[in-house]
């Protein structure tokens, strides 16, 4: 087991990493301060864990109360956040009482929100189930739900008290789960870790075959990257932003073909590719360096093409993006593998350029 820490003050929790994490209970019981925990989960993760972690609790004293809600992105909205609410209210849930969210993005995201939420504010822990909720959206607090109109529009940044990695739940991951959260993964080495990005083409197969040291290292430095940059920028006023790389295009993906068509990881994999093309028009890239990036999204089994939802309507949705400012778009971009930087590219022509030549 490794642990990591969040640096932000009186607010920092612990990430603990590791093998069969999710049933040591000296781990998890110090930060449950109730006697009572309410575990948001879904469908398909609590009949493989949610048993595993509620012995956990038990050993602790530690009553639980389980909600379990459809699986999926398209129900990542109002009407599914109201049944965290109704089960809360339900089962008279005090403000001190611990919410815990058990499964992946969706379930994190969603019980994160909720938590933040009921009562202003209820003590909330993240226990990540999926290889990208262990790199990503487990660490650095943010929550949100989707709307028609844009992906995680309405939410608010509530840090967990602690976030239990525990990486022997992607044995039961599907394959296809496994390789979108890679493109998480891969991340971290564009945008500042290039010595990452060298490693992960040299061991990408052993990540895809579950090597459990190799999955170990690579969340271990994935997570070791969020919580440096959450611990220098919590809301997102500069660096962080940098951790958007590919995702106002993948946005745009998963908002214009509907929620759950794409996996999260897929719609970033194509919109990194069109954002290196567009940083490649830009004159930051070279050819050399986009077929590199495109090299390993392939062998990742990624999707290395946008959807070909047409110009327009990709600009008409990233009109929406959380990063634009005084109504003008900002975008991640490479100026070099291992270097990314926000950028306001003021040609709307050279982004439909970049799109048209990286969508099907």
């Amino acid at each position: 087991m490794q642990t990591l820490q969040v640096a932000l003050g009186d607010r920092s929790y612990p990430i603990h990493i590791g093998a069969g994490v999710l049933g040591m209970p000296e781990l998890l019981l110090p930060h449950v301060r109730s006697r009572k925990a309410v575990v948001v989960t879904n469908t398909t993760v609590a009949p493989l864990y949610l048993d595993r972690l509620r012995s956990t609790l038990e050993k602790g004293g530690i009553s639980v109360l389980p909600v379990i809600l459809p699986d999926g992105e398209q129900f990542k909205t109002w009407e599914t956040l109201n049944l965290i609410f109704d089960a809360l209210l339900g089962a008279r849930c005090e403000r001190s009482t611990t919410l815990i969210a058990l499964g992946g993005g969706v379930i994190g995201d969603m019980g994160g929100f909720a938590a933040a939420c009921y009562q202003r504010g209820m003590p909330f822990i993240q226990v990540p189930t999926t290889l990208l909720s262990l790199v990503d959206s487990s660490v650095g607090g943010k929550t949100a739900i989707n709307h028609p109109l844009g992906k995680n529009m309405i939410g608010a940044f509530y840090q967990p008290k602690l976030v239990l990695a525990d990486i022997s739940t992607l044995d039961t991951l599907p394959d296809r789960e496994l390789k979108a959260g890679l493109s998480e993964v891969i991340k971290y080495g564009l945008i500042r870790d290039p010595e990452f990005f060298v490693w992960l083409e040299a061991n990408l197969e052993k990540l895809l075959e579950r090597d459990r040291n190799a999955l170990a290292y690579a969340v271990h430095r994935s997570c070791a990257n969020k919580a440096d940059v959450v611990a220098a920028d919590e809301r997102e006023s500069g660096e962080r932003a940098l951790l958007n790389l590919g995702h106002t295009f993948g946005h745009a993906i998963e908002t214009g073909l509907g929620y759950g068509e794409w996996l999260h990881g897929e719609a970033v994999a194509g919109g990194t590719l069109i954002a290196a093309e567009l940083s490649c028009r830009l004159g930051w890239l070279n050819a050399g360096q986009v077929e590199r990036i495109e090299r390993l999204f392939a062998r990742a089994g990624l999707p290395v093409r946008g959807a070909a939802l047409g110009v327009a309507r990709y600009l008409d949705l990233m009109s929406h993006d959380k990063k634009v400012q005084d109504g003008r778009l900002r975008l991640v971009l490479l100026q070099d593998i291992g270097r990314a930087v926000v950028s306001e590219v003021a040609d709307s022509g050279l982004i439909g350029a970049a799109i048209e030549a990286r969508c099907t």
